[in-house]
């Protein structure tokens, strides 16, 4: 016989443990992202659908995006005068709050 309190711990755990799942798949890997802001040349236009990141620098940079949440955003690597794209607001007014320079070789390592 299974007590009405039981039933709520086991359901407790359950939730707790596909919290604790879904923080995992959605946070960006720690050593993929550099402690260095992305170049001012490099900029961003958001929309509710997509991210458009464009370098307006001389050079090839890898860039990141950071968001209002911890949703994980991929490193992308982007030739001088070349655009990437990257996931945009949604519905949940999930803004971009930076881009960020990132190590590619190392977010490939760590998402396989």
């Amino acid at each position: 016989m299974t007590t009405r309190i039981a039933q709520i711990s086991r359901h407790a755990a359950l939730a707790l443990l596909t919290a604790a799942g879904l923080l995992l798949i959605t946070t960006r890997p720690a050593g993929a992202t550099t402690a260095v802001p992305a170049p001012q040349c490099v900029e961003y236009y958001q929309s509710w659908r997509y991210t458009d990141v464009h370098n307006g620098c001389q050079e090839t940079v890898a860039v990141t995006v950071e968001y209002t949440d911890p949703q994980w955003a991929p490193c992308r690597v982007i030739e001088a005068g070349n655009r990437a794209t990257f996931a945009g607001y949604g519905f949940t007014g999930n803004y971009v709050t930076g881009l960020w320079t990132c190590d590619p070789d190392r977010d490939s390592a760590e998402s396989s």
